[in-house]
């Protein structure tokens, strides 16, 4: 069908529907203080879950991609939830305080009051940084984390392309947390996790948060015209390239704290929800499409250019070949595979298709190979036939081989950050930051 096409009208509608839905889904996220709620399968607040500083600023950048879009607020009888923001039986105290004069669901007020709540209720007056979150009752969750710091950094840049009044001192203060205690010059990586005080650093070493720091330190330089970010990013990428060689193009997520890989962690806990025991094709196919954005825009010779995305091509392609529906279900990426490539927890989780829905279309716009073409319209009618909710709105984050609905790891819809983008990046320049390319019209 057309619909599931690459450049053709009919996708870029289908898109479209979806990522509205998105928007008019998730409006219900902003605690009074700011902070996001962890959103139910309905688009509900779960006011009983903490309010997490990573769920609040991939909010904050959804809503600052809608303001640039042109977005002004929902419209509830398209929305596949029926609420807006500001209804007061949500469970959000029924204020969404934008500071700039906005209606309170707009686009811009909705991002306006997470970048509040990362000025807020989330942010470490005394020890500087970001917790990881507050409790229902506003106790602390310990530690400040490398992966949350990373988004506060693209969350700042966002709602600085969007215009929002507040984020350029946020991202002046986030980049020099992040410069102080998360980025290791010397190693060209960042550490994970420090305590709350920033006294001690966990010896845990992971590319899951080094994989968020590449994105946003990309983002970064193209915000801020500050090419220092491009090139931190490029560090981080040549050591990923060196680890997946060795690993028959099988990234290691886990290291200790000289980064030495850590194969058989979480070996008893393979499905952690950051932390997987084993392989993560969904990570080796985000990794392929960031490796991409940074050879096309890096000042780097021509043959390192094409060194780097024929690396990320043979990411993709070891990730897609382990993971695509290798159980014969419904389709999908299973979560995590062994070194060899077998399936170890067969559970699809939304992210991992939008980001082979974005990755097929930035590897077929550096390349013009048909087959990742054709690659984008089977995940797109995956989406459509498994993956999207059409009775309550957004996607189902986890979901067994046969397309039910699994609540073990991710219950509920927790954000819009990885489903829309995939709304948008598969028409975007693959060089350029989503959101520098979205401020651009």
């Amino acid at each position: 069908m057309q619909k599931y096409q690459l450049d053709t009208e009919e996708n870029l509608q289908f898109l479209e529907k979806v990522r509205q839905n998105l928007f008019d889904f998730g409006r219900r996220f902003p605690s009074p203080g700011g902070g996001s709620y962890y959103l139910m399968g309905d688009g509900t607040p779960d006011v009983q879950r903490p309010r997490e500083t990573w769920i609040t600023c991939r909010m904050a950048h959804v809503y600052a991609l809608e303001t640039m879009l042109g977005g002004s607020g929902g419209d509830s009888s398209d929305g596949g939830n029926g609420s807006s923001s500001g209804d007061s039986s949500s469970g959000n105290g029924g204020s969404v305080d934008s500071g700039s004069g906005n209606d309170s669901g707009s686009a811009a007020a909705l991002a306006d009051a997470a970048i509040g709540g990362l000025l807020g209720e989330l942010r470490d007056e005394e020890h500087s940084g970001w917790y990881a979150g507050r409790t229902a009752d506003g106790g602390i969750l310990p530690d400040k984390q490398c992966y949350a710091h990373a988004f506060v950094l693209l969350a700042a840049s966002s709602a600085k392309l969007a215009g929002n009044q507040r984020a350029d001192a946020l991202l002046k203060e986030a980049l020099e947390v992040y410069d102080r205690f998360f980025w290791n010059e010397e190693e060209g990586l960042s550490c994970d996790t420090w305590n709350t005080e920033f006294t001690q650093c966990s010896s845990y070493r992971g590319l899951n948060a080094n994989m968020h720091t590449v994105e946003a330190f990309l983002a970064v330089a193209d915000s801020e015209k500050d090419e220092t970010y491009r090139e931190r990013a490029g560090r981080i990428i040549r050591h990923v390239i060196g680890w997946a060689e060795q690993n028959q193009w099988r990234i290691p997520e886990h290291f200790t704290a000289d980064w030495t890989p850590d194969y058989d962690c979480n070996k008893d806990h393979p499905d952690d929800p950051f932390k997987p025991y084993g392989a993560t094709p969904g990570h080796g196919i985000e990794w392929a499409r960031l490796i991409t954005q940074w050879a096309l825009s890096a000042d780097i010779t021509q043959e390192e250019k094409t060194a780097a995305i024929e690396s990320a091509e043979q990411l993709y392609k070891r990730a897609a070949a382990d993971g695509w529906n290798p159980d014969g279900g419904a389709g999908g990426l299973v979560y995590t595979t062994d070194w060899d490539g077998n399936a170890v927890v067969h559970d699809r989780m939304h992210w991992t298709l939008a980001e082979a829905i974005n990755t097929s279309a930035v590897l077929y716009r550096a390349v013009h190979r048909d087959e990742y073409a054709a690659d984008y319209a089977k995940y797109m009618e995956y989406l459509d036939r498994v993956v999207l909710d059409h009775e309550h709105g957004s996607w189902f984050h986890q979901l067994d081989a046969d397309g039910r609905v699994l609540d073990t790891v991710w219950p509920g819809k927790s954000d819009l950050y990885h489903a829309v983008q995939a709304t948008l990046i598969p028409y975007a320049d693959p060089a350029v930051s989503i959101g520098t390319f979205t401020a651009r019209g």
